[in-house]
């Protein structure tokens, strides 16, 4: 018995056996040494809690107090003595609170959240005390929560709290031990007081969970923004601290340039066209299988007429595209004209306009076989993305490229780049959004990994044509480093067309290019040419400069002249009712259910269309490249389709008088 009162706790019999000594002692380093070693580590935690001028309170999971710090006692008015081994709910409450709130943090904490918000506790001489809490449940052996910490800072009379301390985390001394190798973060001692003991200490709290990110050697520029952002933090009064905490926030988030919606039932033409457009489907495999056409070999059809060069085109095709260098060119008459192939034709006319030939030192024989075997893999069956929006995007993006700013900012290759991209750049669309294809995998959707599937697979065949037969090979004579840099180009410029990017690309194009404009603008009236020049030819301004050209090649049907523009909205309102109706036809989810041809009204999608993806766009294209005429027919657009929709007209037109 001394040796037990002692504190021995063991007893053993002397053994000749080497292997029973080895055992005995491997049990007592596993066994009291080890528990040993992690009790003082839990010590050390205490001496810091003991420390901290936060008061901090911890539970057991049945909400038991197993200890107060003093800043508790200090801040409560109660001895530890008079709490310990009390329920919670044995301490008074006060009457402040709304009545439901306790309830609603129980079941926060209980489900593993953390609870954070104003509380009001009652000290022991019977004040209320406002306090900001926050509750930490703690993880411990088995994976259940088995303690709760709770943080509480009092707010003072003017109600601004210190600086927001970070999550602490405690375990008691019984869970360090099996918490160590289960998650480094959680055992982690993280107590960082939230006080006021000069910037010394609140520097080092703040930039102790930095340390590691600040030793990595490569540093990414969001990582730079938000320790930027951390720095600014210690000098701060508190309402910007909150502020630059909400910002990091969103920092941290990984679709930086979505926007957030609201709810389902503000504008479900919004919400509908934006999740259609910008979202890659709901990710739900069918049993039916949409079966993609891929599998048939893609040629040159030998029923297609040749014209012998741009001079031997018919009169009555060349009278239609005379003023296809005017954004007001119909080219709706060059489809008719054509026999919907209006692509090879203005192909023809605006590629020898920009010298296209002579640039890839390719034969026009080799280029009229290659627009042929472009246009021949766009399906005409397409209501809209057939090779009549192919040739419109031409068509628009070789106006955009005549533009004073354009042409400062962009090379010759830039400009060809350009050219080849808007002729390919829907090459092979089935009439369906990659949504649809995702939902319903198809083989496509499955090759692409459901991420930018049409537009990965448009700039794919577009390389498979060109390159499968000499004779429509309009890459073959330029040399190799050129043609790997004309390649990027064009795909960067084909996968710059999927909508789930839009606004990080229109973002980019005002914050690179039209912002430091306007500031050197402002600054020298008739500011410095050098400036401006490094603005516009930067490598990487010239990628975006490309990318908007053609995003608003791709999408200006809502700048056309007011009956260009009824036509493509009618054209593409049937493209979705077609794909809604195949959904329900398949059991498919519905991407865009506003899109019923029974109930949608086409003037509030197209309404909606220019709110959220046209204005911001056009405003920003137009102040670098000088649109007003766009700019006009954008806002006469905008004013039929309203004064439609104000009629609660759901039509495409108004009845006749």
């Amino acid at each position: 018995m001394p040796l037990i009162n002692a504190g021995f706790n063991r007893r053993y019999v002397e053994n000749a056996n080497m292997m029973a000594c080895y055992n005995e002692l491997l049990q007592l380093e596993h066994g009291e040494v080890r528990a040993q070693f992690k009790l003082r580590a839990g010590n050390a935690i205490f001496t810091a809690l003991e420390q901290s001028q936060e008061a901090i309170e911890i539970t057991s999971e049945d909400q038991i107090i197993q200890y107060v710090n003093p800043a508790y006692e200090s801040i409560m008015g109660y001895q530890q003595g008079e709490l310990i081994g009390k329920e919670i709910i044995e301490v008074p409450k006060s009457e402040k609170n709304k009545p439901d709130l306790l309830e609603t943090i129980n079941s926060c904490i209980r489900k593993g959240k953390e609870w954070q918000g104003i509380y009001y506790a009652k000290k022991k001489n019977g004040d209320s005390i406002q306090q900001n809490v926050k509750i930490t449940p703690v993880i411990g052996q088995g994976g259940k929560i088995r303690h709760y910490v709770s943080i509480n800072r009092p707010l003072n009379d003017n109600n601004k709290s210190e600086k927001s301390s970070e999550r602490v985390q405690a375990e008691s001394q019984t869970d360090i031990q099996s918490s160590k190798h289960k998650d480094r973060r959680k055992g982690s001692l993280d107590v960082r007081s939230t006080t006021s003991r000069g910037s010394d200490g609140s520097s080092q709290r703040r930039h102790s969970s930095m340390a590691r990110i600040h030793s990595m050697t490569i540093e990414a520029p969001i990582t730079k923004v938000i320790n930027i952002i951390n720095a600014a933090q210690e000098s701060s009064p508190m309402p910007v601290a909150e502020a630059l905490d909400r910002v990091l926030e969103i920092l941290r988030t990984t679709e930086l340039y979505s926007p957030q919606l609201g709810t389902k039932d503000e504008d479900p033409h919004t919400n509908d066209l934006v999740g259609g457009l910008m979202t890659d489907g709901l990710r739900r495999l069918s049993g039916n299988e949409y079966l993609f056409s891929t599998k048939q070999p893609h040629h040159i059809p030998s029923h297609l007429t040749t014209p012998l060069s741009i001079n031997d085109i018919p009169p009555r095709i060349a009278q239609t595209m005379e003023n296809e260098d005017s954004w007001d060119f119909d080219i709706f008459n060059l489809e008719a004209a054509t026999m919907k192939r209006p692509l090879t034709y203005l192909g023809l006319k605006i590629f020898s306009r920009f010298g296209v030939c002579e640039f890839l030192n390719c034969p026009e024989a080799t280029l009229r076989s290659w627009l042929q075997v472009i246009e021949a893999n766009y399906h005409s069956s397409n209501s809209y993305h057939n090779s009549s929006h192919a040739a419109d995007v031409l068509h628009a993006t070789a106006y955009f490229l005549c533009k004073e700013r354009v042409k400062q900012s962009l090379d010759p290759i830039d400009e060809v780049a350009a050219l080849i991209a808007a002729t390919v750049h829907d090459v092979d669309h089935p009439g369906r959004t990659n949504s649809f294809l995702c939902n319903a995998g198809s083989e496509l959707a499955i090759l692409y990994n459901d991420t930018a599937v049409l537009e990965s697979h448009h700039a794919a065949l577009a390389f498979q044509i060109s390159t499968r037969d000499d004779k429509c090979n309009i890459f073959k004579n330029i040399e190799r480093n050129e043609y790997r840099t004309l390649r990027q180009a064009i795909i960067d410029m084909v996968l710059a067309t999927e909508m789930t990017k839009h606004f990080e690309h229109v973002n980019k194009f005002v914050n690179s290019i039209n912002k430091p404009l306007a500031a050197l603008e402002e600054n020298g009236g008739n500011s410095d040419e050098e400036s401006v020049k490094s603005v516009l030819t930067s490598p990487e301004n010239r990628i975006l400069v490309k990318r908007m050209l053609i995003k608003c090649a791709d999408i200006s049907n809502p700048c056309r002249p007011q009956e260009l523009c009824i036509e493509w909205a009618g054209r593409i309102s049937e493209e979705y009712f077609a794909q809604t109706d195949e959904e329900k036809r398949q059991c498919l989810p519905v991407v865009m259910p506003v899109f019923d041809r029974n109930t949608c009204s086409i003037p509030k999608s197209q309404i909606s269309f220019i709110d959220y993806f046209i204005t911001d766009m056009f405003d920003a294209w137009d102040a670098f490249a000088d649109l007003p005429n766009l700019m006009q027919h954008l806002d006469n657009n905008f004013k039929y389709w309203k004064g439609l929709d104000d009629r609660k007209l759901h039509s495409l037109r108004p009845p006749p008088e």
